[in-house]
């Protein structure tokens, strides 16, 4: 039977044992120049010299509370496990099944960014902490005080005091922009607590998203990381910090070669705020986005799926004080592409608040630049897209409407918005009842639903709603761009086939 993949955390604060990950090198090339190519660095261990030192064991103790003892079942006099089962439960009280509290430790990485006593590494590898220790290959430990932690990027900054007359060896970040895939990379970490580790792959993937948070843009690599290494540095050839180790995946806790490194380019700016604020300082816009299908690329005459469509805009948010409105597609923020959704909570987070900036829009096929001034991300909330497919539960037998793309449609009376409790702001046609196993029940369009635009006209009626479906198949249009609000007022778009 084939397990299915599970994803861990790699620091012992999860407390996954983890195998080591070989490096196999496949040297198939029938030319000699190409297989020199191939075998990678003949050494790297002038690079490991310069850096191993910067690289720290971080342990971590807390207090658990105590654990619970299991009450004994209470069973029918006469049963035949009765016995069994008041020896085992009368054993267990002897043995102390009930303990006080008690300390447990963990470890972990993490690398010195500054003589001063600077420390970065993974948020999970403190969380909870007690007390937090940094061990220097020296054989010195120095009790550590956390500056600031961001729990959506997972890093932490920590302080020590070096000793007097002492100074400690630290590292410089890298531009991890730079690198490619198949560039040479060095992991060092204290993996299974065997502290300086060194181990050598190479970087399999960039901007990977493997769902731990809202700005998910991994580099992969090869190269083994372990229980113990999160929070370690990734480095390139030139011994600069590119990454900080943070998770892995694997089958069933054995490392199979897929590890991820934050990047230090999405680093040094979190590392920042953490030192001069203690907390991160997230630019935010204020809109709800979602991603861009090719049905609603074709819908939107966007040439092919690209940038990030707005299904709503907060009142009074930066988005709304700028001109953004809901069915604008985000091309570019700032200077910066916008190559699909996932990009630009990360581009908007990135940005200095209070910054202002040009924004590109394509609003009924043309491009448009518009300003605003970015404001400040409430960490409570994180950037989210439209959860297109939510389901929701039919609303009663609705009365007789127009059919069309999988729906029955009306106007929305004051008693049909009522009967769904549709909020007084919202406009647009109603529908009473979806087809079962169509494209829009599928895609999460329900009873109760309001379509206020079609193909970005708003709609008032099922007239409306026919008129402009008909003037799409004539333009030879595949799928209509319905805007499509829930009773409570949530917008997303949803492209529909036009049969």
């Amino acid at each position: 039977m084939n397990q299915r993949p599970v994803r861990f955390r790699i620091g012992a604060a999860l407390r996954h044992g983890l195998a080591a990950a070989g490096l196999i090198l496949a040297l198939a090339a029938p030319h000699a120049a190409l297989a020199a190519a191939t075998k990678g660095p003949d050494t790297v261990a002038d690079t490991a010299a310069l850096v191993m030192d910067a690289v720290v064991n971080i342990s971590t103790s807390q207090t658990v509370a105590p654990s619970r003892s299991v009450p004994t079942p209470d069973l029918p006099p006469g049963s035949p496990f009765e016995e069994f089962f008041e020896e085992f439960f009368k054993r267990r009280q002897q043995q102390g099944d009930d303990q006080g509290p008690r300390r447990v430790s963990s470890l972990g990485s993490g690398f010195v960014i500054d003589p001063a006593g600077f420390i970065v590494t993974n948020n999970h590898v403190i969380a909870d902490a007690d007390e937090i220790f940094a061990n220097f290959a020296d054989g010195s430990k120095l009790k550590a005080e956390v500056i600031g932690r961001d729990t959506k990027i997972d890093l932490a900054l920590l302080k020590v005091t070096p000793e007097a007359g002492k100074t400690l060896t630290s590292v410089k970040f890298g531009n991890s922009d730079m690198l490619r895939v198949g560039d040479w990379v060095m992991a060092i970490g204290n993996p299974f607590g065997l502290g300086g580790t060194l181990t050598v792959g190479v970087i399999s993937a960039r901007n990977r998203d493997i769902n731990s948070g809202p700005y998910d843009n991994f580099l992969q690599t090869d190269a083994a990381i372990n229980r113990g290494n999160s929070g370690g540095p990734l480095f390139n050839m030139d011994g600069d910090v590119i990454g900080i180790n943070t998770a892995i995946i694997s089958p069933s806790g054995g490392s199979i070669g897929i590890g991820f490194a934050v990047p230090s380019n999405t680093a040094v700016p979190i590392i920042a705020q953490l030192k001069e604020f203690g907390e991160t300082r997230r630019g935010w816009i204020g809109v709800r986005i979602q991603q861009v299908t090719p049905e609603i690329a074709e819908s939107l005459s966007l040439g092919r799926p690209r940038g990030a469509l707005i299904g709503s805009v907060t009142d009074d948010g930066p988005a709304a004080k700028g001109g953004l409105k809901a069915g604008d597609v985000v091309v570019s923020f700032d200077g910066k592409e916008v190559k699909d959704m996932r990009a630009l909570p990360i581009i908007v987070a990135d940005t200095p608040v209070d910054k202002e900036v040009e924004v590109v829009v394509v609003r009924k096929g043309e491009e448009q630049k518009l300003k605003l001034t970015v404001g400040r991300l409430d960490e409570g909330d994180a950037p989210r897209a439209a959860e297109a497919g939510e389901k929701k539960p039919d609303a009663p037998a609705p009365t007789a409407g127009v059919k069309l793309l999988g729906v029955e449609i009306t106007e929305l009376t004051p008693e049909l918005r009522t009967r769904f409790k549709i909020k007084d702001e919202l406009n647009g046609v109603v529908v009473l009842s979806v087809e079962p196993g169509s494209v829009a029940a599928e895609r999460g369009i329900a009873a109760g639903s309001v379509i206020a635009e079609v193909n970005q006209e708003a709609t008032q009626t099922p007239k409306q709603v026919q008129d402009r479906i008909a003037a799409l198949k004539k333009e030879g249009r595949r799928s209509a761009l319905l805007m499509v609000s829930d009773p409570q007022g949530q917008v997303r778009f949803t492209a529909l086939p036009i049969e």
